[in-house]
């Protein structure tokens, strides 16, 4: 049996599992799109303790592997609480705050970096406070965090293949529920790998045109 003949056989549960998966996204992304870039703002204005708060976070979690932190909130702590929660939303919860938290120290990073001559060359042009932030500080934070942003993005998409370890029917659980059905391993995960490069490709170039079209070093004078 082809690719092509698994993916039409078993295309309405892939389907399913493609929009669990695109759904899981959504809210990863957009959580991290919102929250994480005012958690890194609060971080840059409060470096003593926001700041030194999202320092310690991000090294408990970069330390954590991802399966261990969704088991854990998953089953232990749930039964500790006495809650059920279904699998969908421990994944998007977990995935989220990871990804709240590598967006918030972006954006942190290019607010702690960005020159203060800037700012002080649009007080002597005769802008305001909020001209100034919309048409000087704005622009350039945003092309120069893009590529980093999407880049961590791609990342956030391929950490969802470990939500399959709590039940959730993402994309790649369903590909391993088709191949104990006709065990075709190579054909199936081949699949799965056209469908991770045909979105993450696209992402990781864009990444890397804003960096060589946008970013440089503001240091530089």
């Amino acid at each position: 049996m082809s690719i092509w003949a698994i993916i039409y056989n078993y295309r309405e549960g892939l389907l399913s599992g493609l929009l669990v998966t695109l759904g899981l996204c959504l809210i990863i992304w957009l959580s991290g799109l919102i929250f994480g870039v005012l958690f890194g703002a609060l971080a840059h204005r409060q470096k003593e303790s926001t700041g030194w708060f999202l320092k310690v976070l991000s090294f408990v979690l970069a330390s954590t592997p991802v399966l261990v932190l969704l088991f854990w909130l998953h089953y232990p702590l749930q039964a500790l609480l006495g809650i059920v929660v279904i699998p969908f939303i421990t994944a998007a919860f977990a995935l989220s705050i990871i990804n709240i938290v590598g967006v918030a120290q972006i954006v942190r990073d290019a607010l702690d970096e960005f020159p203060e001559q800037y700012v002080v060359a649009g007080k002597v042009c005769g802008l305001k406070p909020r001209e100034i932030f919309s048409k000087i500080e704005l622009p350039i934070i945003v092309r120069q965090t893009i590529p980093s942003f999407l880049t961590l993005q791609v990342n956030m998409l391929q950490l969802t293949l470990f939500a399959s370890l709590i039940s959730v029917q993402e994309l790649f659980r369903v590909a391993q529920q088709i191949n104990s059905i006709v065990y075709k391993p190579i054909e199936i995960y081949t699949a799965l790998a056209i469908f991770f490069i045909a979105i993450c490709l696209p992402l990781n170039l864009l990444a890397y045109w804003f960096k060589k079209k946008y970013t440089r070093n503001l240091s530089e004078k």
